[in-house]
């Protein structure tokens, strides 16, 4: 498993990108938040999914250099269509656009639709917090193929509807939360299986309905939502993220026979000050988090972590000591440059 540090990384990631027709500054965005990813554990939103885009661009799924529309709009509100651009390049700057607006109106919200995939959902609400904001951010996958079966049923009818919201405080890493409704992300169960990997039994149902602890059961089968034995939690969180992102965007639901993704965001931004002194908040936060480190653990734990705080340990080491890539991603993606004409040797 080769071990490859984040820098030539993401210039890997942006040469792999150009030669497939991105314009230099798309494959900046997309392959810095895609190895981003990577140095904080995320392994199934990282660098793997450069090659599945580039499969979208050859199938005239994501469109390089495709524009950015405003089609409704009031002072709080955006509506983008993204017009299958590369999803990092759209809702980064619809995120961009939202906190800009919540610099004079306090509160503001967006919703996207027509673009690709937008990857690692953090990476969006994260921006807000550097203006001294809240910002939350939900996503769906549109009427793309569904993976993630209602709670009781067998067959998918929901995508993994992730959530994330990220607050300002003054700790040294962020707090944030960043998750699926589904039990996990199917990325996750991707990477179990190019590793060779069990997973855990409650991840995934065969084609059958039956639980398997086999990645490669998922393909025919389904993932299971979030709260296992109470998965009407995870069913109904994913309810409402399809509403926002896919009903409210208007992308519809169910699948599209073309099977073209289409990630469908809302997003919101709230501006601290308009409720109280932000520097007093980014207080709070953080003896709010040291509160929660502070809990005596349970047998058998090393100690509880605020939300968030995870990624940022993962991060350090990474930056640190590199990051690995299985053998059979690390395959694929050579395999891709040598059909693109791109040299690997910068990268050890």
């Amino acid at each position: 498993m080769p071990v490859i540090h984040a820098e030539p990384l993401k210039e890997f990631g942006e040469r792999l990108l150009i030669a497939a027709g991105a314009s230099p500054e798309e494959a900046a965005t997309v392959s810095k938040y895609c190895v981003n990813a990577n140095l904080v554990g995320h392994d199934s939103h990282g660098i793997m999914l450069v090659l599945n885009y580039i499969q979208r661009i050859k199938v005239g799924h994501i469109v390089p250099g495709a524009s950015w529309d405003i089609v409704q709009e009031s002072p709080t509100t955006t509506v983008v269509d993204g017009n299958w651009g590369f999803g990092y390049v759209v809702t980064e700057r619809a995120m961009a656009y939202t906190i800009e607006k919540a610099k004079t109106a306090n509160v503001a919200a967006a919703t996207v639709f027509r673009q690709g995939h937008i990857g690692r959902l953090a990476t969006y609400p994260l921006m807000a917090i550097e203006e001294g904001m809240i910002g939350l951010i939900t996503a769906d996958s549109g009427r793309s193929p569904k993976i993630v079966a209602p709670f009781g049923g067998r067959e998918a009818r929901l995508g993994t509807n992730p959530i994330s919201i990220a607050v300002p405080s003054d700790l040294k890493s962020p707090l944030y939360l960043d998750m699926a409704t589904s039990s996990v992300s199917n990325g996750k169960v991707a990477v179990a299986a190019a590793r060779g990997e069990d997973i855990p039994e409650g991840w995934v149902i065969d084609s059958d309905g039956n639980h398997t602890t086999d990645p490669t059961k998922l393909k025919g089968g389904a993932l299971l939502p979030l709260g296992g034995s109470e998965g009407y939690k995870g069913t109904g969180l994913g309810a409402m993220v399809e509403i926002l992102c896919g009903l409210l965007t208007g992308l519809g639901f169910g699948v599209e026979p073309t099977g073209r993704h289409n990630d469908g965001c809302f997003m919101a931004v709230f501006n601290v000050a308009a409720f109280r002194p932000l520097a007093d908040f980014k207080a709070d936060v953080a003896d709010f988090a040291k509160y929660l480190n502070e809990t005596p653990p349970m047998e058998g734990s090393p100690g509880v972590l605020y939300p968030g705080e995870i990624e940022k340990i993962r991060e350090e080491e990474r930056l640190a000591g590199g990051i690995p890539i299985e053998d059979s991603t690390w395959g694929k993606l050579s395999d891709l440059a040598d059909e693109l004409g791109v040299s690997t040797d910068s990268l050890g």
